[in-house]
């Protein structure tokens, strides 16, 4: 048995919530890692982190965190940094050293900008959309198994945003993913309103209409307070293009059932970026990654990718564009 499958047989469930057409089913496990560390908002807000570009020409795929606190600095994936030559998301959960600074794996989220609007970055209050957290998930899990590093296809990520945007009317000069998320910030605060915890609560598996879309859970009840106003976000995002649909929601007997998948899917580890490893998971129909420090579980990231098979590439790899322009920028400290 797995490490991942092994800790998914402790999860218990709360009573579930609702808003519209997104449902989080609360979870606890009982058992919390003892790994401390601070939140990426709590170390930047405090200045004991700072996120730079790699150099002042900059590597689209690649920032610096240098922490100066004397504990790691948690981010977890898809986490959003705004700001310095274009606005990224972090490509998987890592746990950066105390008192060291670390290049961390992100993706793009504004193709339309290659220059400074301030010299470093600052933490949103997001993170990468749900449907696209999952697709960028797939592909850095290929290509860890290609031992090509955490890298994401960054013209995936682009084409998804900016077919998002379009859908959602929410466009941007710069083709930015926040633009999504500022156009709709009211509807976006009612769900996060209506989708909040107390008490021990962990993680939360997240439905859209009557399907589950994917979940998030963490070793420590504090952080996934903390993280659950971005990740409730990033579900209603897409939950906003159901609103209004017939048809039933969620079963809690369809999450138990996606949970039971998942603690059945294949995991492979690698050494993770800072501490710990690096776990990813694959089935039928599902993706994962999970950051596992001193053997216990930190964080675990899932999504469900109906129509894909284990370790399926991408479909859409026609070349674009934003394919061509990235590939311009992938010139310095790759």
């Amino acid at each position: 048995m797995g490490v991942i499958s092994s800790f998914l047989d402790g999860v218990m469930f709360g009573a579930e919530l609702e808003h519209e057409s997104l449902t989080m089913f609360p979870v606890r496990t009982g058992s919390e890692s003892g790994v401390a560390y601070l939140s990426l908002a709590e170390a930047m807000g405090s200045g004991l982190a700072r996120v730079s570009e790699v150099s002042e020409g900059g590597s689209v795929p690649n920032l610096l965190l240098e922490n100066s606190a004397s504990l790691p600095v948690l981010i977890v994936d898809g986490e959003e940094l705004v700001g310095a030559k274009q606005n990224r998301v972090a490509n998987l959960t890592i746990l950066v050293p105390a008192k060291t600074t670390t290049k961390i794996p992100v993706s793009c989220v504004e193709a339309g900008r290659w220059k400074y609007s301030r010299k470093g970055f600052a933490a949103s209050d997001r993170v990468h959309f749900s449907t696209g957290r999952a697709a960028r998930a797939r592909s850095v899990s290929v290509s860890l198994c290609r031992d090509r590093g955490p890298v994401s296809d960054q013209g995936r990520v682009w084409r998804d945003i900016s077919a998002k945007a379009a859908r959602m009317q929410a466009p941007s000069p710069t083709n930015a993913m926040a633009a999504i998320f500022e156009h709709n910030h009211r509807h976006l605060g009612a769900y996060v309103d209506a989708l909040s915890v107390n008490g021990d609560h962990c993680g939360g598996i997240f439905a859209i209409a009557s399907t589950v879309a994917g979940l998030d859970i963490f070793d420590e009840p504090s952080t996934f307070r903390a993280m659950l106003p971005k990740l409730v976000r990033s579900y209603a995002v897409d939950a906003m293009e159901h609103t209004g649909r017939n048809g039933r929601g969620c079963s809690k007997k369809t999450a138990k059932t996606f949970l039971g998948e998942l603690g059945a899917a294949d995991e492979k580890s690698y050494p993770a970026v800072g501490l710990g490893k690096a776990v990813r998971l694959t089935g039928p129909g599902l993706v994962g990654g999970a950051l596992v420090v001193e053997g216990q579980l930190v964080h675990l990231a899932a999504f469900a990718t109906p129509g894909t098979e284990a370790g399926g590439e991408d479909d859409d790899s026609r070349p674009t564009m934003a394919r061509t322009l990235f590939r311009r920028r992938m010139y310095e400290d790759n």
